[in-house]
């Protein structure tokens, strides 16, 4: 119970699958927690405030403390009385895990600007909202000179880190969300607050019918291995952590490595004089890491 005794964390999406693993890990080693969940479907559609009830009632049957909280993350407003309904609370807030998402897969050519609108606003700003709003309490906390150890845990995804077909509005939300979390590290770091973000890998319902599993294949899936990194991650322990992804499940934790320069060619006003030097650049710089080249794939 010592790992997080007397943090106050804030996870949204709390309600199912990977938020609501989070919620209860983070309970169960002494943070007190605000479980954001406005209950809609995995497709975004309809409210229903029950799923964070759920959560709240099993983390204060096991002797911890919780809330329920209902916005909607991509509400600028919304955001904004989430973290202040945490400070409300419990006297303050420590952790922020952005995690909640929804699904609107289809190929780009089929894909209408609803579909793309909605999945962008609510995984992309739904990241970039409470995060600011959190940050702002931060940072007013450090120049009134009072001590800040605080964690952002953002949530990206392979689909954006190795270009999964079908999810071009998923996938882009996804791949700013881990370039977010860079610049917000870099930014925060001199009030004391780490930024990181996980890659997750687990059977939810957001997954479920994909494919079939093995028993053991499901296990490692289990979003329990997840919660367990970041329960770590937003601990006193990971202080020296920030700017990081991480791809996660039960098979293992590996670090994301980003964009690195790679072969260079000399530049030239004239396009004629391009061909064979960029074609050169080309052949020898490494492929991009695909879905399909993966060495974490299921085994």
């Amino acid at each position: 119970m010592s790992l997080l005794n007397g943090r106050v964390a804030i996870v949204t999406g709390a309600g199912r699958g990977l938020g609501r693993a989070h919620a209860l890990m983070l309970a169960k080693h002494g943070a007190k927690v605000v479980v954001n969940d406005l209950g809609s479907s995995a497709a975004g559609v309809g409210e229903d405030q029950t799923p964070a009830e759920e959560v709240v009632a099993t983390i204060k049957a096991a002797g911890g403390d919780a809330a329920v909280n209902t916005s909607d993350v991509s509400n600028w407003k919304g955001a904004q009385e989430m973290v202040q309904q945490a400070v409300d609370t419990f006297g303050g807030l420590d952790i922020l895990i952005n995690n909640a998402g929804i699904l609107r897969d289809r190929m780009l050519v089929n894909m209408s600007e609803d579909e793309w609108d909605i999945v962008v606003k609510v995984h992309l700003k739904g990241t970039f909202a409470p995060l600011h709003h959190a940050a702002n309490y931060w940072r007013a906390q450090s120049k009134a000179g009072k001590p800040v150890d605080a964690r952002v845990i953002n949530t990206t995804s392979h689909s954006a880190l190795f270009a999964n077909i079908g999810q071009t509005n998923y996938a882009a939300a996804k791949g700013g969300i881990a370039t977010l979390t860079q610049v917000a590290a870099r930014e925060l770091a001199r009030i004391g607050v780490t930024v990181n973000a996980i890659a997750p890998r687990a059977n939810t319902r957001m997954t479920e019918g994909l494919r079939e599993y093995t028993p053991e294949q499901l296990e490692r899936r289990d979003p329990e291995w997840i919660a367990a990194l970041v329960a770590w991650l937003c601990s006193p322990e990971a202080k020296h952590i920030s700017g990081r992804v991480f791809e996660a499940w039960g098979y293992g934790y590996e670090v994301i490595e980003s964009w690195q320069h790679g072969p260079g060619a000399e530049a030239s006003k004239d396009p004629t004089e391009l061909g064979s030097r960029i074609s050169q650049i080309v052949k020898f710089a490494r492929a991009n890491a695909g879905i399909d080249k993966n060495t974490w794939l299921d085994p």
